[in-house]
């Protein structure tokens, strides 16, 4: 697994929620849960990552309550690359700051 790294303690400290008004070609944004994102009638996907080299994603389901989707994450070059069970996408944060993360979507995509 992954080692937390002083410079990504950011990436712990939080709940990261999809922003998809502002996803662009090269993957979809994700804000800390206490930024302004506007509401939404459709749950927003969320994710949280632990330092011990798991994480949780939030998806939601057919009643729009959350289902989790349990996660493994580990380092890639400068990626944070994110991988569930079989058949789940792989997601890649290729950009991350304290105020957003970039993440690329792997075989499938999130719900749209």
């Amino acid at each position: 697994m992954a080692a937390k790294g002083a410079a990504d303690d950011f990436l712990f400290a939080t709940t990261w929620v999809h922003a998809f008004e502002e996803d662009t070609a090269e993957g979809a944004v994700f804000r800390p849960e206490d930024a302004d994102i506007p509401l939404s009638r459709r749950p927003r996907e969320r994710i949280v990552l632990h330092e011990d080299g798991s994480a949780r994603v939030l998806m939601p389901g057919p009643d729009d309550r959350f289902v989790e989707r349990p996660t493994e994450w580990t380092t890639e070059g400068n990626a944070v690359v994110m991988r569930a069970a079989a058949g789940a996408p792989e997601l890649r944060i290729v950009e991350r700051s304290p105020e957003r993360l970039l993440v690329e979507m792997g075989r499938k995509r999130l719900r749209r």
